[in-house]
C-alpha cells in the first residue's frame, strides 16, 4: 500500500457516519500518547525497565501501526502529502547529511 493510498484509507474510514477527525490538539496528544507506548515497549525489551506482570501485552507492529494512523490522520487534516514529504526527508538527509556520520 502507498502513502497516498493509505490516506485515502484512513480518511474513506473517519468520514463515514459516526465517525470524523479530532480537533487538531487532540490528534497531536493522540500521537505522543501513541509514541510513548513505542517508548514504553521499547524500555521494556531493550531498557532497564522490566514489565510488570500485570501489564497487557504490546508488539512493535500494533505500536508502529497506531503511530502511522494518529500520523497520517494529522497529515489528512493539513492536507500535507505524505509521500511528498517524505520523498522531500529522504534527499534533504541524502544531500545534506550524505557526509554527517562517516
Amino acid at each position: 500500500m502507498t502513502l497516498q493510498a493509505a490516506q485515502q484509507q484512513v480518511d474513506d474510514l473517519l468520514s463515514q457516519p459516526g465517525r470524523g477527525y479530532w480537533p487538531p490538539f487532540v490528534q497531536l496528544a493522540h500521537l505522543i500518547e501513541e509514541v510513548g507506548e513505542l517508548a514504553r515497549l521499547q524500555n521494556h525489551l531493550y531498557g532497564q525497565k522490566p514489565k510488570k506482570a500485570s501489564e497487557a501485552e504490546q508488539d512493535m507492529v500494533g505500536e508502529l501501526g497506531d503511530i502511522l494512523f494518529a500520523l497520517i490522520c494529522i497529515a489528512n487534516q493539513e492536507k500535507v502529502d505524505l509521500e511528498a514529504a517524505l520523498s522531500a526527508t529522504i534527499h534533504k538527509s541524502a544531500t545534506r547529511d550524505k557526509d554527517r556520520f562517516k
